[in-house]
């Protein structure tokens, strides 16, 4: 599922070539990527108002629109958005999307907008798990991964009994950070996921906080998470690119996870 850098590279592909733009048709036909919203309801809503910005939280991605409500966009486990111009010339939200045939092929849009220029901004999702709804409830998301201050770092993971990295992948104490860039957090604070956020001590929670600025930060200039350094590694049979131990598997969380069985100890 995209994380934190994949949204964020959707937003700016969103600032880039689609603020200012007048809309003058709305495909809202997909009832189930709109839901709750019935079909031609988000269109009644922005048809001939602009994006005026894009805003990102965590994994949460929205538009504001002039003078009315706020376009929330989900991308789902496959989604991208989209922004082609009038003569077929597009930009993408990211590297990782699956299923283009050829440039232009646009069969698993699921929402567009149409712009007064004929160009479109599109929900490419070829699994079709995304969603588009109206005034999404950002304010009930945790401070954002890329921005938290320490001392909000801090006070996510200072109470409780849950696994560091089930907190970790708390939207409402963290937003932004997914299954592969918890793994990745972990492993560079070299801190074993499992445990309890309750026995960890502070160094650790530095280490941590630390690990999170670093992996979020060369991810957004990879390209996404996918591009981060223990990612490839997580696999049966592979040894932990640092110190060469046996990366061990297990759930936490609920989520399958990855650690280095030689730093990474409880």
């Amino acid at each position: 599922m995209p994380e934190l850098p994949e949204v964020e590279s959707a937003r700016s592909v969103i600032e880039r070539a689609a603020l200012g733009r007048l809309i003058v048709e709305v495909d809202d036909s997909d009832g189930y990527v709109t839901r709750p919203h019935s079909p031609g309801e988000i269109r009644a809503a922005v048809i001939g108002r602009r994006l005026v910005a894009a805003h990102r939280r965590g994994k949460s991605l929205w538009c504001d629109t002039s003078d009315g409500p706020a376009l929330g966009i989900h991308l789902g486990m496959s989604g991208k958005i989209v922004i082609a111009d009038a003569d077929g010339g597009e930009i993408d939200g990211g590297d990782y999307w699956e299923g283009r045939r050829v440039a232009g092929d646009y069969r698993w849009s699921r929402f567009s907008l149409t712009f007064d220029d004929g160009g479109r901004m599109m929900l490419v999702d070829p699994r079709r798990l995304g969603r588009i709804t109206l005034d999404p409830p950002v304010d009930r998301l945790g401070p954002d991964a890329a921005t938290i201050t320490p001392g909000a770092f801090r006070a996510a993971l200072a109470t409780g009994t849950a696994p560091v990295k089930a907190r970790l992948l708390d939207q409402h104490a963290v937003a932004g950070i997914g299954n592969l860039l918890a793994d990745e957090i972990l492993w560079r604070a070299r801190v074993h996921p499992a445990k309890p956020v309750d026995e960890l001590e502070p160094d650790e929670v530095g280490k941590v906080l630390r690990a999170t600025r670093a992996a979020v930060k060369a991810a957004l200039a990879g390209g996404g998470v996918h591009t981060l350094t223990v990612i490839p590694f997580r696999r049966a049979g592979a040894l932990c690119p640092r110190d060469r131990a046996p990366m061990a598997r297990g759930t936490v969380g609920g989520r399958t996870t990855w650690w280095c069985s030689g730093e990474q100890v409880r």
